[in-house]
C-alpha cells in the first residue's frame, strides 16, 4: 500500500501531529509530543528514510540541531500517495481525490440512475478508476451517506436511499481492490474538520449542518463523540417551537420542520399553493414579501435557538455551520446572531460560530479525510 506502513503507536503519533499541525521544528514537535530530542530523533528516522516525512524548507524558528547548525521543520510528504472521497446523494455520486493532507487535486460527478446497491457500488467503482488515472496510486476509498451506519462498513438505514443493511464497503472493495470505509456523511464532514479544518486544535468543537436535514457532531477532547442516533435524522424530534409548523417529514415545532431545505418549501406550498425553490424563497424574502420573509425569519429564530442550545450545554469553542442551506445565514444572518444572544446569559461569551459556504465537493473530501485517519491510525477496515 505504502513504504512507511505499518506505523508503531509512537511513530504513529509523531506522523499524526506533523499531518496535521506542521511543518513544525524538531524542538517544537518533541514539546507537542512530551518527548526527548534522542527518542523523537529515533522515532523520525524511519519515517524520513521511507518518505512519509520530509525536511521541508527554514529554519525551524532558529533552533539548533546537536551539531550546532540550523533545524529544519518537518512536514509530510503530501502527495506520496493519494485518497479517494465519495458523496452519495439520492440522485448523484460526488467525488474527489485528495492529498495526504486533505488538499482536493481532482472532482468528478455523475448522477444516481439507481438505488440498487450494486449500481450504486458499480457507479462509485467507476468514478473511482477514472479519478485514479494519471495519479499517484490510492491508497484507500471513504465513503459518506446520509443515514446511520455501523462499523463503518454497513449501511444499516439510509432513509435517502432506501437502504437496509447494506454491506456498501465490501461491495466497492471487491470492485476497486482497495480498502474501503464508509461512514454518515456529518461524521466525515466532522472527522475532516477536526483534523484539517475549523476545529483543528480544539478540545472542544461542533458541527450543525442544515439541509435536506439536521446534522450534528460533536468533539470532546479533540475526538469526535460517536452516538447511536447518529444519521437517523433525530432533529425531527429536537422540538424549538411546539406550536410551530407542522411538516410530514417532522414533529410540530421541530427543527426538522423549521430549518431544512424540504420543511421551508414545504410551509411555502402550503400556504401558497406553488411550489418554491429554496432559493427562491430567500430571494422573496430579500425582496420583502410576506410570506417568504415570515418563513425565513422563523427559520432564523429557530437556527439561533439551536445553536445557543449547542453553546449552553455543550459549551464548544467553536460551532461550525454547514450543508446546502447555509444561504439563509446570508439573508438573516442579523436574526440567528440576535436569538443567539437572547437565549445565552448576558454575560456569556460571544459564539463563535463559523459558516462554512460549501457544496457536495466538500461532504466528499470529509470522505476521504476518512480513509487518511484509517490509514495513519491504523484502526478500522482499511
Amino acid at each position: 500500500m505504502t513504504d512507511w506502513l505499518p506505523l508503531s503507536p509512537a511513530e504513529r503519533s509523531v506522523a499524526i501531529e506533523v499531518l496535521v499541525h506542521g511543518p513544525l521544528s524538531r524542538t517544537g514537535l518533541a514539546r507537542r509530543l512530551g518527548l526527548s530530542q534522542g527518542s523523537l530523533t529515533r522515532l523520525t528516522k524511519p519515517l524520513i528514510e521511507s518518505g512519509l516525512l520530509v525536511e521541508a524548507p527554514g529554519t525551524g524558528g532558529g533552533t539548533q540541531a546537536r551539531q550546532g547548525r540550523p533545524s529544519q521543520p518537518l512536514g509530510v510528504v503530501a502527495d506520496s500517495c493519494s485518497f479517494l472521497g465519495f458523496k452519495i446523494t439520492a440522485d448523484m455520486v460526488y467525488g474527489v481525490v485528495t492529498t495526504l493532507r486533505s488538499e482536493v487535486t481532482a472532482r468528478l460527478d455523475r448522477p444516481l440512475a439507481s438505488h440498487a446497491p450494486d449500481a450504486v457500488a458499480g457507479l462509485v467503482a467507476e468514478l473511482a478508476a477514472e479519478l485514479a488515472g494519471g495519479r499517484p496510486a490510492p491508497a484507500g476509498i471513504g465513503i459518506g451517506v446520509g443515514g446511520l451506519v455501523r462499523e463503518r462498513v454497513v449501511v444499516e438505514d439510509s432513509p435517502f436511499l432506501g437502504w437496509r443493511d447494506v454491506p456498501l464497503a465490501a461491495l466497492v472493495q471487491e470492485r476497486t481492490a482497495l480498502p474501503v470505509v464508509v461512514e454518515n456523511d456529518v461524521a466525515a464532514l466532522a472527522e475532516a474538520e477536526t483534523w484539517f479544518g475549523a476545529g483543528r486544535g480544539l478540545d472542544r468543537f461542533a458541527v450543525l449542518t442544515i439541509g435536506a436535514g439536521i446534522g450534528y457532531g460533536l468533539v470532546l477532547g479533540g475526538r469526535r463523540v460517536p452516538f447511536a442516533e447518529e444519521g437517523r435524522g433525530f432533529g425531527r424530534h429536537w422540538i424549538i417551537d411546539p406550536h410551530g409548523p407542522l411538516t410530514p417529514d417532522g414533529a410540530r415545532g421541530s427543527a426538522v420542520s423549521l430549518l431544512t431545505i424540504p420543511g421551508i418549501e414545504y410551509q411555502v406550498r402550503a400556504a401558497t399553493g406553488r411550489d418554491t425553490s429554496y432559493e427562491e424563497i430567500l430571494t422573496g424574502a430579500c425582496a420583502g414579501e410576506p410570506m417568504a420573509s415570515r418563513v425565513v425569519d422563523e427559520a432564523a429564530r429557530a437556527l439561533g435557538t439551536l445553536v445557543a442550545q449547542i453553546a449552553n450545554f455543550a459549551l464548544p469553542q467553536k460551532i461550525l455551520l454547514a450543508g446546502e442551506g447555509v444561504g439563509l445565514m446570508d439573508v438573516a444572518g442579523n436574526t440567528v446572531h440576535e436569538t443567539i444572544r437572547a437565549h445565552r446569559h448576558p454575560l456569556a461569551a460571544p459564539v463563535d460560530l463559523e459558516t462554512k459556504v460549501s457544496d457536495f465537493h466538500d461532504w466528499a473530501r470529509g470522505a476521504a479525510v476518512l480513509a487518511i485517519q484509517v490509514l495513519v491510525l491504523g484502526e478500522g477496515p482499511v
